[in-house]
């Protein structure tokens, strides 16, 4: 019987070149994959809420599979998790709808980046935050919020080379906060992302926070629509895709949890 699965993944982005499959370089998709073939006994592909980059973490992306089986969700739970790799763990597994689509049915995510801003770095962490010495103005930081919530063309937070047929997106929610022990954590939620876009924005963020550019300067940067206008694009680590939500249910375990 052909059976449609959705997963709920958590990995630790930074051995991989990020989750979509690709030549000669491991990815979170392929080891996946890889694992349920060895299940299975077919090829099947795996079909991701969206992509995240090289270096990237996620607490809960989703990702969907169809193939002919007779096995239940828990035992694909347990098989899986037997199979992969300690830096990726399958939340939950569950039988969905023929229909399903983990990509074409998200209506939004939610993205976190986290900063360590404080005189010293950190050993241990280390690979889950940016590392900025000089104190940010989390205050001006803070008034620059406002500039992004809503719809608007968000080309100039767009990565170089990567265009889309559409770079308005609507932002649901945004902010950054003080977490204790010097880190900052910023959370953004969208009806989707483009290329960088988060990294892009967070780097422009941290230009505000060190007074290189001014919170009114963010609605400039978005009008322009040129990338060059905008701050440097964050590092990949510090970036984790905390969930995935679509219209009548969430395949997330892990929605609303934070990156901590």
């Amino acid at each position: 019987m052909k059976k449609n699965f959705s997963l709920a993944i958590e990995y630790d982005g930074s051995a991989y070149h990020g989750w979509q499959r690709q030549k000669n370089q491991p990815t979170v998709q392929e080891a996946i994959e890889t694992a349920i073939a060895l299940i299975t006994r077919q090829k099947v592909t795996l079909i991701g809420s969206g992509r995240t980059d090289a270096g990237v973490h996620a607490l809960g992306q989703t990702a969907n599979f169809h193939c002919e089986t007779n096995l239940s969700p828990p035992i694909f739970l347990k098989g899986l998790n037997s199979l992969l790799p300690e830096d990726i763990v399958i939340r939950a597994c569950k039988e969905v709808e023929d229909n399903f689509h983990a990509r074409y049915d998200v209506i939004s995510k939610t993205y976190q980046y986290k900063i360590c801003n404080q005189s010293l770095p950190i050993a241990v962490g280390r690979q889950y935050s940016w590392f900025i010495r000089k104190k940010l103005d989390l205050n001006q930081m803070e008034k620059t919020m406002h500039h992004i919530l809503g719809t608007h063309d968000f080309k100039a937070f767009e990565a170089t080379g990567s265009p889309r047929s559409s770079t308005v997106r609507t932002v649901f929610h945004a902010d950054i906060t003080k977490t204790g022990n010097g880190f900052l954590l910023f959370t953004i939620k969208a009806d989707g992302f483009l290329r960088y876009m988060v990294r892009n924005l967070v780097g422009t963020l941290v230009e505000v926070g060190q007074g290189k550019l001014l919170p009114e300067d963010m609605e400039k940067i978005l009008c322009s629509k040129n990338r060059q206008n905008a701050g440097a694009t964050a590092p990949p680590h510090g970036l984790c895709l905390i969930s995935v939500e679509y219209p009548a249910f969430s395949t997330s375990s892990l929605t609303g949890q934070t990156y901590m």
